[in-house]
Formats: structure tokens, C-alpha cells, sequence
């Protein structure tokens, strides 16, 4: 996986962010998630990488998502942690589903089940799910009605006894939980029991 990282310099990166970046590119995502590179935020942390990806399905694009990780050597109370996870997850409705009022729980269970299943350990996780719809009138009448559900959430992860200050998290698991999220938002179904996806080909849209 490439990774965007804030242009500090190699040298003058913390090695615990370094290898928290190098897990990044551990993570195995489903073949229908493309996965590249973005521009880090500069202004939010001392150290951040970021990803985007898309969703796409018999190429219709279903889906859309970002990742960031943050890290301040100092800690952040806020956080709870040296570390921070950023995510962003837009995937396409049935307008029908729009009006269900139990789907903003459900979208945040995405979320908290992901990480679960991901054994992706992690403290003071927040956020929003957003329901858009949209419906056209007018010489735009034709195009239908059209509905997207929006995740926006933020967590501190945690290393393998759950330790979040001064530890180097398992960013690998994090990645992956997000990869799940995005394709589940998306409307894909799960992978069956005991079979592997076959990882995606990342940063490399557009090659021969």
C-alpha cells in the first residue's frame, strides 16, 4: 500500500511512526477497494499519513473513503493516546432506506464491528453518521431520487495489550477494519467463513 505522509523527512521521523506507517502496508483489502495515496493534513499533528480509496463494483463506483493517521510524540489527552485514527466512509443508498430510523445505529455498528472482527484493539472512539437524499425536480426530474449515508469517526489505536501512550498500535488491523467498513457501507456482502480475499492492487490506477 503507498502511504502520504507530512513531509518531515525520513530522518526526522519518530521510528514508532515509521513503523506504524509500515503496517499500513500490511493491511490486506477486498479486490473491490483501489487504495492510494493523499495528502496528509499538516495542521492537526506533528506526524500524519493519509489514504483514500474507492469502491467500485462491475465499475460503477459505490463508495468512497479516506484514512488518516495522526501521531503526536507528546500525547494528547483528548486522544488518549500518541495516536489517532481519522476515517471517512460515503457509499451510495436504496433511497428506501433513508427514512429507517435505526440506520444511523447501524452505521456506527459497522464501525464498532469491524475493529472487533479485525482484532483491531482501541480507546475514545467518536463520531457521526450522517443520512443525505436527494431529489430532483424540473427539467432534472428524470434523474430520480438518490441517497448516501456518510461516517465520519475518529479513534485512538492500541497495541496488542491495549496500551495507547508511547506504544507502536497494530495500524495494520485498523487499515483493514476501515477497508470493511467502506465495502459493508457499500452494500457488499461479507467474504464467507474461511475463504481469503484476494488483496487489492493499490497505487496503481491508470497503469498498463
Amino acid at each position: 500500500m503507498v502511504v502520504g505522509q507530512e513531509s518531515h523527512g525520513a530522518a526526522a521521523e519518530p521510528a514508532s511512526f515509521r513503523e506504524a506507517v509500515a503496517g499500513l502496508h500490511e493491511a490486506v483489502l477486498r479486490p473491490e477497494v483501489f487504495c492510494e495515496e493523499m495528502p496528509a493534513p499538516q495542521r492537526i499533528a506533528p506526524y500524519a499519513a493519509a489514504l483514500s480509496a474507492d469502491v467500485t463494483v462491475e465499475g460503477a463506483e459505490v463508495g468512497t473513503g479516506r484514512l488518516i493517521l495522526l501521531h503526536d510524540p507528546a500525547g494528547n489527552d483528548a486522544w488518549q493516546g500518541t495516536f489517532r485514527c481519522v476515517a471517512y466512509v460515503r457509499a451510495d443508498l436504496d433511497p428506501d432506506l433513508i427514512t429507517d430510523p435505526m440506520l444511523a445505529e447501524v452505521g456506527w455498528t459497522w464501525l464498532t464491528e469491524a475493529l472487533e472482527a479485525h482484532g483491531a484493539r482501541h480507546a475514545a472512539a467518536s463520531g457521526t453518521v450522517t443520512r443525505v437524499a436527494t431529489e430532483s425536480f424540473g427539467s432534472m426530474a428524470d434523474e430520480g431520487a438518490t441517497a448516501q449515508i456518510e461516517i465520519r469517526a475518529s479513534w485512538t489505536p492500541a497495541d496488542g495489550a491495549g496500551e495507547t501512550y508511547d506504544v507502536v498500535p497494530e495500524v495494520g488491523a485498523h487499515a483493514e477494519a476501515w477497508g470493511e467498513l467502506l465495502c459493508t457501507a457499500a452494500g457488499l456482502p461479507p467474504v464467507p467463513e474461511g475463504i481469503t480475499a484476494m488483496p487489492s492492487r493499490r497505487g496503481q490506477r491508470g497503469t498498463r
